[in-house]
């Protein structure tokens, strides 16, 4: 990605600050931002800590002598591999649908020969209305690409459609664009990813549970929903947002997410990224345990059991990639190995997470352990990881055949 640019359009709404986080994630993924900051915008986002992120110039003015000469508009709109508005109001919806030219950041989608992925985000009867449903149709029929809104709680108090998508989705929607994922490589495969820690419960009040956030495998299906894949995401209990275009399913317990698990099948892939709880008490006890009643209780445990192996076995409900995840200590690509041969997977994507950065943390450092050897990645975003995960399962599953 380190050859990529994006230009980014800045709109004026509660949501543009999440330009800049958007703007932060590109600029780790290697991607070159320059911006456009919009009148209405600069009432949310100062010039200068937009320009500090991109470590590039803000533009503003249609009419700058300087900017001009330097960087007409014509020449600013097909700078870059790809314009990305966030957010995109009604207005600048409106404008760009009715094809309206009167500042720098409508002139140069007029203007450009280049893709556009447009975040909306605006009050929910904005997004509901009409106009702005007649706008979105106009400007999906003229090819741009849109990720959201998400349905949520907003500035304004009232809840429902009309949310800016998070950094990280539309982070992962323009890696996609960059890499050419609009063309939706997944298109009719249907995936099961599974997410986060599960909870064995001891009794009514406490777990055995473990530090995992859920945020990788979150990640992972939202960058396989953007490639087109039908996903389907068996969560342990998290306090993640749903990615959008993914059916989620709420699991506690290892078995509960077994059962879940089988029931998405069949698939073309399963990604079990879930940090699977190894036992369960043997006993739940009914009623919340005390102390002082003749000391600490005794647990008895017994095994939980294997999705991963089970998801591997051979048959004919077995997806056609497997992939576990392997979150260890020490002897990281040893126990990989061993865990890739024992489980009967495709492929192993395991981590070091003595790391205090890892677990519930934005960034990861993996390797990749497979038939066709280890594979390496850097200390990147998770979303980031994700994304190159996505494209390689959308390689190694190739075009869905024809009906």
């Amino acid at each position: 990605m380190t050859e990529k640019r994006v230009l980014l359009i800045v709109g004026g709404g509660v949501a543009a600050y999440k330009a800049l986080e958007l703007t932060r994630l590109l600029r780790r993924a290697g991607v070159a931002v320059r911006p456009i900051l919009t009148r209405a915008g600069a009432q949310f986002v100062t010039p200068l800590s937009l320009a500090a992120l991109a470590e590039d110039k803000v533009y503003d003015d249609l009419f700058s002598l300087t900017d001009q000469a330097a960087m007409g508009h014509i020449e600013l709109s097909r700078s870059a591999d790809l314009i990305v508005v966030v957010p995109a109001t009604a207005d600048l919806m409106a404008k760009a649908a009715q094809g309206l030219a009167d500042d720098l950041a409508s002139t140069t989608l007029l203007a450009t020969d280049k893709p556009v992925l447009m975040a909306p985000a605006m009050n929910v009867r904005m997004w509901t209305h009409p106009a702005t449903q007649r706008n979105l149709a106009t400007l999906k029929a003229d090819g741009v690409n849109f990720v959201g809104p998400d349905e949520g709680a907003m500035a304004c108090g009232e809840f429902g459609p009309g949310r800016l998508a998070e950094p990280e989705t539309i982070f992962q929607a323009i890696l996609a664009a960059l890499s050419g994922g609009l063309g939706a490589p997944l298109a009719g495969r249907r995936v099961l990813v599974t997410a986060g820690p599960t909870a064995e419960p001891i009794d009514p009040v406490r777990v055995l549970t473990n530090r995992s956030s859920g945020k990788q495998g979150y990640a992972i299906a939202a960058a396989l929903a953007r490639l087109g894949a039908e996903v389907t995401l068996v969560s342990g209990p998290t306090a993640l947002a749903v990615p959008t275009g993914v059916r989620r399913v709420d699991v506690e317990t290892a078995q509960e997410m077994l059962a879940a698990a089988r029931a998405a099948l069949p698939a073309d892939a399963a990604i079990c990224v879930a940090a699977v709880s190894d036992w369960r008490p043997d006993e739940v006890f009914g009623i919340k345990l005390k102390k002082g009643h003749g000391g600490p209780p005794t647990l008895s445990l017994v095994e939980n059991p294997d999705i991963l192996a089970a998801l591997s076995a051979t048959g004919p409900a077995r997806p056609r990639l497997v992939v576990g995840f392997a979150a260890e200590t020490n002897d990281v690509e040893a126990n990989a190995r061993a865990k890739l041969a024992r489980k009967g997977c495709d492929w192993i994507v395991a981590n070091d997470v003595s790391e205090d950065w890892i677990m519930g943390g934005d960034d990861n450092a993996v390797m990749i352990v497979g038939k066709r050897g280890v594979e390496r990645w850097p200390r990147v975003s998770k979303a980031e990881v994700a994304a190159r995960i996505a494209q390689r399962i959308a390689q190694d599953l190739g075009a869905k055949d024809p009906k």
